[in-house]
């Protein structure tokens, strides 16, 4: 793909990304073989290739899938400030 300095500085600038001057060619050049490379990539055939969904086939050790309350609250309300009923007093935020 053909790329000019105009069209990377109009990238850098649409990026949010400040490039001095003296830097542009490069960039320009290197941009462009990155671009080369990608339609490199882009001829090669997949089609018969499946799609990879791990690097590794190992099956991760998970624990049981249990629902508990914890049964802590009087441990995590003792650090509280202020409570009432069970619940921390915060004050008030939206009028």
């Amino acid at each position: 793909m053909a790329l000019d300095r105009e069209t990377v500085a109009r990238i850098a600038h649409l990026a949010r990304i400040a490039i001095p001057e003296e830097e542009l060619d490069g960039l320009t050049h290197e941009l462009a073989r990155i671009l080369d490379w990608i339609d490199q990539l882009r001829e090669v055939d997949t089609e018969d290739v499946e799609p990879m969904r791990r690097v590794m086939d190992i099956t991760p050790h998970l624990r049981p899938d249990e629902v508990t309350d914890g049964d802590c609250r009087e441990a995590i309300l003792k650090n509280a400030p202020r409570r009432h009923d069970g619940y921390f007093v915060v004050p008030k935020v939206v009028e």
